[in-house]
């Protein structure tokens, strides 16, 4: 059987994405994970939004694992996905799409910052950014 030409050009993508872009799919994709929960939950398809629910939790519980303990920021992360896999998780349990809705755009917001941070992360690398732009992106990036 011929393999399917999308599924080898995605596997490829996927192997040549640096980190960031990684990370930003990984947001990404969990945000999408999120609102189909919601979908199905309203619609009262409880076995889809446990599928999906869970699969935004396991995205969560990987960045999570990821995060290196040697910096001080990670900690906040790690804090911060707690609170996510909380209420995701309590979410499901009750079937409370509140609790869901309520962590989207945080993780949502979160993913736009990396996905700033990588593009501005590209522009260094080539040597394209100007030193109020970093100046501005450096503000922007500060908790």
């Amino acid at each position: 059987m011929a393999e399917n030409p999308y599924k080898k050009y995605r596997e490829q993508s996927i192997n040549t994405m640096t980190q960031g872009e990684m990370l930003v799919l990984l947001f990404e994709t969990c945000v999408k994970r999120l609102n189909e929960g919601v979908i199905y939950i309203e619609e009262k398809d409880y076995a889809k939004a446990n599928e999906s629910l869970q699969k935004a939790e396991r995205i969560i519980r990987y960045l999570d694992s990821t995060l290196d303990m040697q910096y001080e920021i990670a900690m906040d992360y790690a804090r911060l996905y707690d609170y996510f896999i909380w209420r995701i998780t309590t979410g499901n349990i009750h079937k409370d799409v509140s609790l869901i809705k309520e962590v989207i755009p945080m993780i949502s917001d979160l993913g736009k910052t990396f996905k700033e941070a990588e593009r501005i992360a590209r522009q260094q690398q080539h040597g394209t950014i100007s030193p109020a732009s970093q100046a501005q992106a450096d503000a922007a990036a500060a908790p």
